[in-house]
C-alpha cells in the first residue's frame, strides 16, 4: 500500500504567516506544497541549479536582494525569471525588502506568487518550515483521549468503556487540559516527535455514558483545552486482572511505535478505590523527571544495592 502524501495550500500559509501579498498568481487558491524544507535560493541566483529543488518555498533574505540590487536591471530581470521559470510555489521577501521592477516582471510573466514580510529571515525560515511540517506529516487515528498534565502528553489508550473519558473529566477539575477525546489525529511533526490533536468535528467535545456528549470548552473554560500536544507517554489502562505480573519497581522501559517513534508506555490497571487521575498525574511527574535525568526506579535500586554491599562488608569484617 503506498503512503499517503499530504499538502499544504499556499493560501493557508500567507494567511497563518501574515505575509503580504505582493503579487498573487492565477492560480493561488490551488498551490500546494508538499516539501517541509524552505530554500535560500543565493546560488542559483548565481546562476548554480544542480541539485535544485524547485518544490520548495523559496525566501529571499537580505544578502539575496543585496546582491541582486547591485546588479543592472537587465541581469537582475534574467537571474529572477531564471529562478522563476522553475514554478517554485511562492517566494517570500524578508525584512521587508524593496520589490524590484525587475522581481515583479518576472513573477507576473511566469505567474509565481511573491509574498513579502517585515520579519528576520530565520524567524520567517523556522516559522515557515514549523507550519509547512505540521500540516503534511505522516499522520493515523488511534482511539484514545489526549491530555496534558504539568505539560506531559499523556495518550490513554484502552478497550472501550474502561473509564479513559472519565478519567479526563477529573483531570480537567484538576486544572490540566484536554486535547482529544475517543479519536486522537497523531502526526510525526520530526524525528522523534509526534503530536496530537482531535479531528475538528470532535474537538472539544466529550462522550460520557450516561450524560451523552459535553462541551468541555463551555463548561470549563477556553484554559481547559488545547489543540495540539507533543505525546510523551502512552498510558494503557486495563481492568485489574489478578493472574497479571505488572511491573513492581518500574526499571524496565517499555515503549509503543507510533509513526516510526518510540514513545515510553506505562499499564496502569484499574479496579474500585484507585484514584486513577492521581496516578496518572504522578506519572506525569514522574516522566518529567525521566527527561531532566532522574530516573526514580533506578536510583531505588542503586540504594539497595549499596545498603547490601554494606551489609556485605559488615559481614566480611566481623569474621
Amino acid at each position: 500500500m503506498m503512503e499517503q502524501v499530504y499538502s499544504y495550500k499556499l493560501s493557508k500559509l500567507t494567511e497563518e504567516l501574515r505575509a503580504e501579498t505582493v503579487y498573487r498568481s492565477t492560480d493561488f487558491e490551488e498551490v500546494l506544497i508538499y516539501s517541509g524544507d524552505v530554500h535560500r535560493p543565493g546560488l542559483q541566483l548565481a546562476d548554480f541549479y544542480e541539485h535544485f529543488e524547485p518544490t520548495r518555498i523559496q525566501l529571499i533574505g537580505q544578502m539575496e536582494s543585496a546582491y541582486m540590487e547591485g546588479l543592472p536591471r537587465d541581469e537582475r530581470l534574467r537571474k529572477w525569471e531564471t529562478l522563476m521559470k522553475h514554478k517554485v510555489p511562492a517566494l517570500i521577501m524578508c525584512h521587508g525588502s524593496d520589490i524590484t521592477g525587475a522581481l515583479l516582471e518576472s513573477a507576473e510573466k511566469h505567474d509565481i506568487t511573491v509574498l513579502s514580510s517585515t520579519g528576520h529571515t530565520t524567524e520567517i525560515m523556522s516559522k515557515v518550515i514549523r507550519l509547512i511540517k505540521r500540516e503534511i506529516a505522516p499522520r493515523v487515528t488511534r482511539h484514545g483521549v489526549l491530555v496534558e498534565v504539568y505539560g506531559v502528553g499523556l495518550l490513554l489508550v484502552g478497550e472501550s468503556g474502561v473509564g479513559k473519558s472519565e478519567t479526563a473529566i477529573e483531570l480537567l477539575k484538576r486544572g490540566h487540559r484536554l486535547i482529544a477525546d475517543d479519536a486522537v489525529e497523531i502526526k510525526a511533526i520530526d524525528v522523534n516527535v509526534v503530536q496530537g490533536t482531535a479531528p475538528d468535528l470532535i474537538r472539544h467535545y466529550v462522550e460520557l455514558r450516561g450524560l451523552g456528549v459535553i462541551d468541555v470548552r463551555q463548561i470549563f473554560g477556553s484554559g481547559a483545552v488545547k489543540d495540539y500536544q507533543n505525546i510523551h507517554l502512552v498510558c494503557n489502562i486495563e481492568l485489574w486482572r489478578n493472574d497479571a505480573n505488572y511491573d513492581r519497581l518500574g526499571i524496565t522501559e517499555n515503549t509503543v511505535d507510533v509513526l516510526g517513534v518510540k514513545i515510553p508506555t506505562v499499564t496502569i490497571p484499574i479496579k474500585p478505590g484507585r484514584n486513577l487521575a492521581v496516578i496518572l498525574e504522578v506519572a506525569a511527574m514522574n516522566q518529567r523527571q525521566k527527561f531532566m535525568g532522574y530516573h526514580a526506579a533506578v536510583e531505588f535500586t542503586k540504594q539497595i544495592d549499596r545498603h547490601l554491599d554494606e551489609k556485605l562488608s559488615e559481614s566480611s569484617a566481623n569474621q
